[in-house]
């Protein structure tokens, strides 16, 4: 076991928009080590946004939709006396940006489209208007919570 926690490392906000929230969402779309293919792929997303013409700063859209998908509860497995529950707990920020970058992307994958940066930028508008697989995940994950919210003295 470590005797202390290893230091954050430091990440650089992006090129384009010089944003750490987009450096860390390109950083989790990023695969084998390509970074320059993850940043094409979440530009290309953005312009196709501003060119549906339904906003004119993709960014504040993508934002919107990282906060609309970020859960606030998920419930933990605690085992108590030979039984297990399932034991709501509230996430920390970092946390709730993680989960909801991670499930964007995740539903961004299994959508039907031609390219990633076509169904990125479908998920992405869905997620800011409220609808779409993340934002299903993130209410399906507060019904856990508040179904199991009796054990919620576990914690």
């Amino acid at each position: 076991m470590r005797r202390r926690r290893p230091e954050k490392r430091e990440i650089l906000p992006d090129p384009v928009y010089g944003d750490l929230i987009v450096a860390k969402f390109i950083n989790n779309l990023m695969k084998q080590g390509k970074k320059s293919l993850a940043e094409k792929i979440f530009y290309q997303s953005i312009d196709k946004i501003k060119k549906q013409g339904k906003v004119d700063d993709g960014i504040e859209l993508f934002k919107k939709a990282l906060e609309n998908v970020a859960p606030v509860l998920e419930v933990k497995s605690k085992r108590i006396g030979g039984a297990t529950y399932q034991v709501p707990i509230e996430i920390s920020e970092a946390r709730r940006m993680a989960l909801a970058m991670r499930w964007i992307i995740g539903y961004s994958k299994s959508r039907k489209g031609q390219t990633m940066a076509d169904r990125l930028a479908a998920e992405l508008l869905a997620a800011a208007n409220n609808d779409g697989s993340a934002v299903k995940k993130k209410e399906d994950t507060h019904r856990m919570a508040e179904a199991n919210k009796a054990f919620a003295h576990f914690r």
